[in-house]
């Protein structure tokens, strides 16, 4: 214990050791899984809270559009925060604000409450991802970090499938309260024996002026684009003048946001590590192979709850078994990363993904748990493949003075793919099963002779209808889907190529260095 707490120069790092190195690292990894949990927990929850809080379904909504512009906002601010203030004490910060802004949630009275909670929530638990990163590798040893960057992988990629499911769970026996309360007590915990454990490493803190300018353009054009695309769909996207007068000012303040930022000299979000084409390749790769991979895992319990008779928590246990072999698959990946050409396990990765999904596109609505569970099982063991050695291959491509600003950038890249994919494929889904209604309605039952079976079967005329609609309903939907799980296959081999476009790594940075 008493070397844990041994003062460490500034710039140096002293690692800890043993019990207390796994403790530390366990304490990070937990904070990196409630933040990243969040983004999914609430998704099953909204008609439960818009029931108990007296608002509209679409009202409820705002529960997961606001905390996703809070994180998006201050995701690309870390790298700024921890050079202000220190990485530590904005780590621990976020980590108390967030259960605290958690415990006002459970506890909100009323959707305005609970909405502009939920900003707040966001806001603080978007540098928890990429600080949880960086803190993992400053306190592992250089041979142990392989096993960081595995373990801070496996709370990334399993976090967002356990959350529908924990999510369903604690609405169908308890409260929704508790999708938020939930996260209190973990974080209180975390943020006392992080600051006891981690206090101890000190930053060079910059005393560069505020930008802000740079920073009120970026909350206007991120905040703008993500409520357009979270209430897009809602309100039938640019028939609406709301949509529309999002989409200007998103439009405006980012381009205004690229220019001011290239030449301020000290930005709050520093662009040029763009120049490096390694970088900037890796980024859209990942971008894109995450847009796939969100759209599949957004589409799965959609088909399997609104159409298949599943509840929440069985969506959720289906879809699981993607995490469960990611988490068994992710340290291997993280030890081969460095010794392998990156290019060529990403590339095996996605074209990996991109199979399983071609796979999935013969599905019918006469399968079983296991036959929908089994394809995602093994979608599970790509994940790591393009999650690990990209992040490597993308910070290998910049100098080291940049690798703070590259991995902030690249976490909120990843994060707004995700969005952008959520309302593609819904907004898809929704018009290819109106489409194939429609064709269908027109083809079926020519004859009438599945109509003259069930009348004489002694079915009422209203009945037989019902009936008939339920059965075509059911396979545009299953047409739909699989017509959707193609695009986004080829959407995997597509981001599968783009990774051939960046130079091979002439350095190794181990996988999850730099992280704000």
């Amino acid at each position: 214990m008493s070397q844990a707490q041994a003062p460490t120069p500034v710039g140096e790092v002293q690692p800890l050791t043993g019990g207390m190195l796994w403790f530390a690292a366990i304490m990070l990894a937990a904070a990196n899984f409630i933040a990243v949990l969040n983004m999914t927990i609430a998704n099953v929850a909204v008609p439960n809270i818009a029931g108990a809080l007296g608002a509209a379904t679409s009202q409820g909504t705002w529960v997961i559009t606001a905390y996703a512009v809070g994180e998006a906002i201050t995701v690309p601010l870390t790298g700024w925060l921890s050079a202000r203030f220190g990485s530590v004490r904005v780590f621990i910060g976020s980590m108390i604000l967030f259960g605290i802004f958690s415990v006002i949630c459970g506890l909100s009275g009323s959707i305005g409450i609970l909405v502009v909670a939920r900003i707040f929530q966001g806001l603080c638990g978007g540098p928890l991802m990429p600080l949880s990163q960086t803190l993992l590798m400053r306190i592992f040893p250089k041979e142990k970090a392989a096993a960081a960057i595995g373990l801070w992988s496996m709370t990334t990629l399993v976090a967002p499938v356990v959350g529908p499911i924990l999510g369903g769970y604690l609405c169908d026996e308890y409260s929704w309260s508790w999708v938020f309360i939930l996260n209190a007590p973990i974080a209180f915990v975390c943020s006392f024996f992080g600051w006891n454990l981690l206090k101890r490493y000190r930053d060079t803190l910059s005393r560069a002026g505020i930008d802000t300018v740079g920073l009120v353009l970026l909350i206007l054009w991120v905040g703008s684009l993500q409520l357009l695309l979270d209430e897009g769909k809602n309100l039938d996207w640019f028939s609406s003048n709301f949509i529309t007068g999002l989409a200007v000012v998103a439009s405006v303040c980012f381009a205004a946001f690229i220019i001011w930022e290239w030449h301020e000299e000290n930005p709050v979000v520093d662009l040029k590590v763009f120049r490096h084409r390694g970088f900037t390749v890796s980024v859209l790769t990942i971008s894109l192979a995450f847009a796939a991979f969100f759209g599949v895992n957004v589409l799965t319990p959609l088909w399997l709850q609104n159409f298949m008779g599943y509840t929440a928590t069985q969506a959720g246990l289906a879809t699981a078994w993607t995490g469960v072999t990611a988490f068994f698959i992710a340290p291997m990946v993280a030890q081969a990363a460095s010794k392998v050409d990156p290019r060529k396990l990403v590339f095996a990765g996605v074209i990996w993904m991109g199979l399983v999904t071609l796979w999935r596109t013969v599905a019918n609505t006469d399968m079983g748990f296991w036959d929908i569970a089994v394809p995602l099982m093994v979608m599970g063991f790509a994940l790591p493949f393009f999650f690990i050695p990209t992040t490597g291959l993308a910070l290998s491509s910049v100098e080291e003075r940049e690798m703070d600003s590259a991995a902030g950038l690249m976490n909120f890249l990843r994060t707004l793919s995700g969005a952008f994919a959520t309302s593609l494929v819904t907004t898809s889904w929704d018009n290819q099963i109106t489409r194939q209604h429609a064709e269908l309605v027109g083809i079926s039952d020519s004859d009438a002779s599945v109509r003259t079976l069930l009348e004489q079967g002694g079915m009422a005329a209203d009945a037989v209808n019902q009936a008939l609609d339920y059965l075509i309903t059911s396979q545009a939907v299953m047409l739909a889907t699989n017509q959707l799980m193609t695009v986004i296959g080829i959407a995997f081999l597509v981001a599968a190529s783009v990774i051939w476009l960046a130079p091979k790594p002439t350095r190794v940075v181990e996988p999850g260095a730099g992280g704000h």
